[in-house]
């Protein structure tokens, strides 16, 4: 078959998924089904593989998309609505209020600080949706407050819910994920740094103003991505979101705290009141944090008891399933504790899991897909071929737009984890033909996915629903288009001249 040909069939379900979801706006989980029939039929009629290894191929990402991504999502969801049901939210958000009155300050600790840490704790839109509907108690116009979170929830986002983008990312590639936190973590560093100073200047366009609090986008920036660089070295990919949410937001108020005496007018809370309204959240991180291969007799005895199965036939293809070690038990069994210390009953969260279940039930199935697509993809070898087509069309300079193939990915299905399984092999095969070092090349496809997710269809219908401005999604998209675009200039560029630098890239 003519290689063009070959190049466009194998493009064929990613372009399906950039249309459907990007231009028709479909249900994503009529898009990715029908992207997932169509890659089941291009893998059977271009003689990739058998019917039954087809299927076999596409079982065996569904199950993983059940057990390591969609059971994090329930569960983080669940901690939150748990939290939310008890009113133990609104406490949080009221203690934030009361820091600062200027609006760049409450942007940093409620977008940057705060989003992230619903980030890294729920994900789902939650961390935009949230901060957007508090900004505008702030008085701060709906759109721009729109802008605003969907622009901090770029680089906060690259490990996610209790690091699962990059867990998964790992999986796929069968790279170690340690390693490759600590790679993402790297890249990323000058967005942290960036993005702060972004949202002041989006609030106040004023470069003059800018100057006035420079040390505070800066303190946001350099915190946040020096602890999330240190924790992923040390502690793997499941901490740095939380822990550098948690310690940018501390250094974000004390410094407001020295600097500024004035407070938002707000319902006050005590300190037993605010650390009962955290609870969930502490325990999710006390827990995660003694599970981790910080203590590694711990570690090593809850991951004695795993399920092993193969679905998929051949060598390397079993899968393994740490249900103690999973974070979606660390998570469920934090909410549940964390619940009734917040005093809701058994019996309630019980109904609000079942809630939860039910409101979270198509995104389950649009992950699920998803993932069998990514495999189905993977098993037929369609991203060797299309890594082989790339590399050869741009040779040396492929991996100055890798980070474009991520973004892509989490544009098209709203998720980085998603977009980090459809093309992480991709990336990988690449790197694997040009000689470039696999893991910054496969950690430039989580760089680049940060970027996507801002303008993602899902992440502006979140936005518009944070802020009460259903069918404006156009006008939100418009002043997204130009921040995200410089995101993802700047990431290309940086990655490329660093990676050359620093030897990660042969020219």
């Amino acid at each position: 078959m003519n290689s063009l040909i070959q190049l466009f069939l194998d493009l064929l379900p990613i372009i399906w998924l950039i249309i459907s979801l990007g231009v028709l706006k479909m249900a994503a989980v009529k898009a990715t089904s029908i992207g997932l029939a169509l890659t089941i039929l291009l893998s059977i009629l271009g003689g990739k593989l058998t019917s039954t290894q087809t299927f076999l191929g596409a079982l065996d990402g569904a199950i993983m998309g059940l057990i390591v991504i969609s059971y994090v999502v329930v569960a983080a969801l669940f901690a939150y609505n748990s939290a939310s049901y008890s009113g133990n939210m609104r406490v949080i958000q009221n203690a934030l209020s009361q820091v600062s009155t200027d609006p760049r300050i409450l942007v940093l600790l409620v977008c940057w600080g705060f989003g992230a840490f619903l980030e890294s704790v729920a994900g789902l839109g939650i961390a935009v949706a949230i901060p957007a509907g508090i900004l505008i108690s702030f008085n701060i116009k709906p759109v721009k407050a729109s802008v605003i979170s969907l622009l901090a929830n770029t680089a906060t986002t690259s490990f996610g819910a209790v690091g699962l983008p990059v867990i998964t990312l790992a999986d796929v590639t069968k790279l170690n994920s340690q390693t490759l936190a600590i790679f993402v973590s790297l890249q990323l560093l000058i967005l942290c740094i960036l993005v702060p100073f972004l949202l002041v200047l989006l609030v106040d366009s004023s470069f003059k103003e800018l100057k006035k609090i420079w040390y505070y986008p800066l303190t946001a920036g350099l915190v946040y991505g020096l602890v999330q660089l240190v924790v992923s070295y040390y502690l793997g990919a499941e901490l740095p979101t939380i822990m550098a949410s948690l310690v940018t937001l501390i250094a974000l108020i004390i410094l407001a705290r020295v600097k500024s005496k004035s407070a938002v007018d707000q319902e006050k809370h005590t300190f037993t009141e605010i650390v009962v309204a955290a609870a969930p959240f502490i325990l999710i991180f006390l827990l995660v944090l003694i599970t981790s291969s910080l203590f590694p007799q711990i570690n090593n005895f809850l991951n004695n008891f795993k399920i092993n199965f193969q679905i998929y036939p051949g060598q390397g293809n079993s899968q393994d399933f740490a249900y103690l070690a999973s974070p979606g038990t660390i998570i469920l069994l934090s909410a549940i504790i964390g619940g009734l210390i917040q005093k809701v009953s058994l019996q309630e969260q019980l109904k609000l899991l079942i809630l939860t279940l039910k409101s979270v039930w198509k995104t389950i199935i649009t992950v699920c897909v998803i993932v069998a697509l990514a495999k189905v993809m993977d098993y037929s070898g369609m991203p060797t071929t299309l890594a082989t087509s790339l590399v050869k069309g741009l040779g040396p300079i492929y991996p100055l737009f890798a980070p474009v193939i991520g973004a892509i990915g989490s544009f098209a299905t709203g998720s980085n984890t998603s977009s980090n399984v459809l093309f992480g092999d991709l990336q990988l095969s690449a790197a694997k033909n040009l000689g470039v070092n696999k893991y910054w090349l496969v950690a430039s496809n989580m760089a680049g996915s940060t970027a996507g997710n801002m303008l993602s269809p899902q992440s502006i219908a979140v936005a518009t629903t944070g802020v009460k401005l259903e069918g404006k999604e156009g006008i939100i998209l418009k002043d997204a288009l130009k921040w995200a675009g410089l995101y993802l200039g700047i990431i290309c560029v940086f990655l490329y001249l660093v990676g050359i630098i620093i030897g990660m890239i042969k020219l």
